[in-house]
């Protein structure tokens, strides 16, 4: 397959895992997503969330906390490695949602890093967090 078109997978792959936590209420579909064993890094947990499962209880513990009103990615930039079997994606959010009564705008950046294997694309790591205060 041409580098465009696994790059066009990868990042349907992310916009797909992302609607599901945060548009449709799914994120138990996240497990078709994360890799059994994914890490992340995440602005909220001051250690590693570590495995699949742990990382789809952390999305679904937030997305079941917040109702998310407006979910959007910007400026995707997905980079390949080992002969397209290795995936880093690199973008910029911006969400609205509200929790414990107060609506609460948010923008920042994610890098996930994502493995194909037996030709499905898997999320081995996340990282993310709003942009700096100045």
């Amino acid at each position: 397959m041409e580098e465009s078109k696994i790059k066009e997978e990868v990042w349907r792959t992310i916009q797909a895992l992302n609607r599901a936590w945060a548009a449709d209420g799914k994120p138990d579909e996240l497990k078709n997503y994360f890799h059994s064993n994914m890490v992340a890094i995440t602005c909220i947990d001051r250690e590693r969330i570590e495995g699949g499962d742990a990382c789809v209880a952390g999305w679904k513990a937030f997305s079941e906390a917040a109702k998310i009103h407006y979910w959007k990615e910007i400026a995707p930039k997905v980079q390949l490695y080992g002969n397209g079997k290795f995936a880093v994606v690199t973008y910029y959010w911006e969400m609205s949602y509200e929790m414990n009564g107060k609506t609460v705008k948010s923008e920042g950046r994610d890098m996930f890093a994502l493995v194909n294997e037996n030709g499905k694309w898997q999320a081995v790591a996340d990282q993310f967090s709003p942009y700096p205060q100045h």
